[in-house]
C-alpha cells in the first residue's frame, strides 16, 4: 500500500507543522524534499548547520518510506549516518534526493544526496535505517 504525495504531504504538514521541509515529489521509491535555508540556520562562517542537513536527509528518508508502504506514522529512524561533503550555500535551499535501497518487512534502508540548489556535486551523502512496526 503506497500513499501519493499529496497524502504523505498532508500527514506532513499535519503531524510535523514546525518542519520547514517541502514535499517536492514521492515515488519510484524514493522522494525529493526541499527546506528554505534561514538565517538562524547558519553556523559560524556562513555554512548551514549540520543538524538542518541531517534533519533534511531524515524528512527525505521518511517520506520516500511512506510514499511506498504507505502512512504508518510509527516508523521510526534506528540509524542516520552523514558524510559533509562540502560546504553548502547559505543562498540557497537544501534539496534531498532520497532513492530507497531496501524495503522490507521490519526494516527499510535509504540513501539520501544532499544539494544546494543550483549545485551540481552534493554538499552531503546519508544512509539510513528505519524500523517499521508490525502491520496488523
Amino acid at each position: 500500500m503506497s500513499a501519493s504525495k499529496a497524502e504523505v504531504a498532508a500527514f506532513m504538514a499535519a503531524e510535523f507543522p514546525q518542519s520547514k521541509c517541502k514535499v517536492e515529489a514521492v515515488g519510484d521509491r524514493g522522494a525529493t524534499v526541499s527546506h528554505d535555508v534561514g538565517a538562524d540556520e547558519l553556523r559560524p562562517g556562513g555554512t548551514v548547520s549540520g543538524p538542518v542537513l541531517m534533519s533534511v536527509a531524515d524528512v527525505a528518508l521518511y517520506v520516500a518510506i511512506l510514499g511506498e508502504i504507505g502512512i504508518v506514522p510509527l516508523a521510526v529512524t534506528t540509524s542516520l549516518t552523514i558524510n559533509f561533503l562540502r560546504k553548502p550555500s547559505s543562498a540557497a535551499r537544501i534539496i534531498g534526493e532520497c532513492k530507497l535501497i531496501k524495503v522490507g518487512r521490519t526494516l527499510v534502508v535509504g540513501e539520501v544526496s544532499l544539494f544546494s540548489e543550483g549545485m551540481e556535486e552534493p554538499v552531503a551523502h546519508v544512509v539510513g535505517t528505519y524500523s517499521i512496526p508490525p502491520q496488523r
